[in-house]
C-alpha cells in the first residue's frame, strides 16, 4: 500500500464532501482514507470503523489512483439496469398465478423459478440474487395462503345481503341491538405458531397427545364491541340455545335483539327453531355462505388464539378453558385486543 499523508484541511473536507454525497458506503471510504493518511494503522482502522482490512486497502488504492471519484460507488458506470418497471410489473403479474400456469408441476414460486419463466417471456436474464432484489422492490412476501370455499350466491345475491346488514348496523334504533354471532373449538393439543428463540435454538413444545375439546359461543356487539359467551364440552344446538338464553338475559332492556351468524347446522336445526319461539324479541340474520371476512367476530377468535391457545403449555383442558374464560371476561368494549396483558395470578 503506498504512504500517503493529507493535511488536517485536506482530510477534514474529504469527509465533508463523502457527508454531501448521501451515502454510507462513501462516508465510511472517506473515514478510511482520513484516518490512514492521519498515520493510523491499518489493523487500527480496521477495528474502529467495523471493516475489513482488505477493504482498507482496497480503499486507499482507489483513493491513489482515482481520487476522490474512486470513492464513489463504481456501480453508477455500469450503463443501464437490467431490470426496470416492465421487468418488475412482470414479476408482480406472475405471483399473481402460480407455476402451473406456465406448465411447472409446482405449485409455489422460487426465485429461481421465476427467473426461467421471466426469461421464457421474453425479459432479460438475470440472477437469482437479482430476482431477489425485484421481490424487496415489489414489497413481495412469503406468506400462508389463506384457504377459502367459493360462496354459492351470485356476486349481487351476496351484496344485497351484506347491505341488508351493514344498513341494519348503521341505522340501528336505540332500544334493539346487533350482535354477531360465531362458535371456537378449544384444543387441548396447542397450536403450533411462531415465537421468539434465541439463535441456533428451538424451542421444544410438551403435547398431552391425546386431545380434547371445548367449544365456546360468543357474541360481539357491533357498537359497544362488549362480548357475550358461553362454553359447553359439544358443539350441537344446546350450546347455540345456551347462547341465546344469555343474550336475552343480557340485553333485557332491549326491543329487538339482531343475532348476526353464519349458516352453520346448528343455527337451523329443529330444535334451535323451537327454542326460538321463547326468545320472541330474538332475530336470526344469516351472512352469505363462505364468508367469514364479514363477520367481526372472527377477530376476536383470532385475538384468542395469539393470547391463550397458541402453544399453550396446559396439560389438562380444565385449565385452559379457565384461561380462554380470563381472556374473554377481559376484552375492552371498545376492541378486541385485552386492556392490559393478562398475568396468571400467583
Amino acid at each position: 500500500m503506498k504512504k500517503i499523508r493529507l493535511s488536517r484541511t485536506r482530510r477534514r473536507l474529504l469527509v465533508k464532501w463523502a457527508r454531501k454525497q448521501g451515502d454510507s458506503e462513501v462516508l465510511t471510504r472517506a473515514q478510511v482514507v482520513s484516518k490512514v493518511t492521519a498515520g493510523e494503522r491499518v489493523a487500527r482502522v480496521s477495528e474502529e470503523l467495523a471493516c475489513a482490512r482488505s477493504f482498507v486497502y482496497r480503499t486507499v488504492k482507489h483513493y491513489c489512483d482515482e481520487g476522490r471519484d474512486g470513492l464513489l460507488d463504481a456501480r453508477q458506470w455500469n450503463g443501464q439496469s437490467k431490470v426496470d418497471d416492465a421487468f418488475c410489473a412482470g414479476v408482480h403479474e406472475l405471483l399473481q398465478g402460480t407455476p402451473r400456469d406456465h406448465g411447472y408441476i409446482r405449485s409455489t414460486w422460487t426465485r429461481e423459478l421465476l427467473v426461467l419463466v421471466m426469461e421464457s417471456q421474453g425479459h432479460v436474464q438475470v440472477s437469482v440474487s437479482t430476482m431477489g432484489r425485484v421481490l424487496a422492490a415489489i414489497q413481495a412476501r412469503r406468506g400462508r395462503p389463506k384457504p377459502i370455499v367459493k360462496c354459492p350466491l351470485s356476486k349481487r345475491q351476496k351484496r344485497r345481503r351484506l347491505r341488508k346488514i351493514r344498513d341494519l348496523v348503521d341505522h340501528c334504533p336505540e332500544n334493539e341491538v346487533v350482535v354477531y354471532e360465531d362458535e371456537v373449538d378449544i384444543h387441548l393439543n396447542p397450536k403450533i405458531g411462531l415465537d421468539w428463540m434465541n439463535h441456533g435454538e428451538q424451542k421444544l413444545l410438551k403435547t398431552p397427545g391425546q386431545n380434547a375439546k371445548a367449544y365456546v359461543a360468543g357474541a360481539l356487539d357491533a357498537h359497544t364491541r362488549e362480548v357475550v359467551w358461553v362454553g359447553r364440552e359439544h358443539k350441537n344446538s344446546d350450546l347455540f340455545i345456551d347462547l341465546l338464553a344469555e343474550l336475552d338475559a343480557h340485553y333485557a332492556d332491549a326491543h329487538l335483539i339482531h343475532v348476526v351468524l353464519d349458516n352453520y347446522s346448528i343455527h337451523k336445526s329443529q330444535k334451535t327453531h323451537q327454542a326460538l319461539l321463547n326468545f320472541p324479541r330474538l332475530t336470526l340474520l344469516f351472512l352469505p355462505p363462505y364468508c367469514p371476512d364479514d363477520n367481526p367476530i372472527e377477530r376476536l377468535w383470532r385475538d384468542l388464539h395469539a393470547n391463550v391457545t397458541r402453544n399453550h403449555l396446559h396439560t389438562e383442558l380444565i385449565a385452559l378453558c379457565h384461561d380462554v374464560g380470563l381472556f374473554l371476561n377481559h376484552i375492552s368494549p371498545w376492541g378486541l385486543e385485552p386492556r392490559p396483558p393478562l398475568r396468571q395470578s400467583v
